[in-house]
């Protein structure tokens, strides 16, 4: 159960096709803290997280994107 709630948006700069844009949302749906990863297809560069800010930072959330070799940026803060 979260205490908070925020979202955050996660740009990723590569063409990632289906399979690999699911793989990332899982990734992210494993973070402690995480209660949801939404990613349109409209918009398939952009991850909005739903996350616990008592839990977890923002910056964790984009480590773990980065950390897999893929190049990101928040977008909104």
């Amino acid at each position: 159960m979260l205490s908070g709630k925020a979202d955050v948006t996660v740009h990723i700069d590569e063409n990632l096709d289906p399979w690999r844009r699911q793989e990332v949302r899982e990734w992210l749906c494993w973070l402690p803290g995480v209660a949801e990863v939404r990613n349109p297809d409209h918009a398939p560069h952009l991850m909005v997280v739903a996350y616990d800010p008592l839990t977890l930072r923002s910056s964790d959330i984009l480590r773990q994107v980065t950390s897999r070799g893929l190049h990101a940026e928040l977008i909104g803060l």
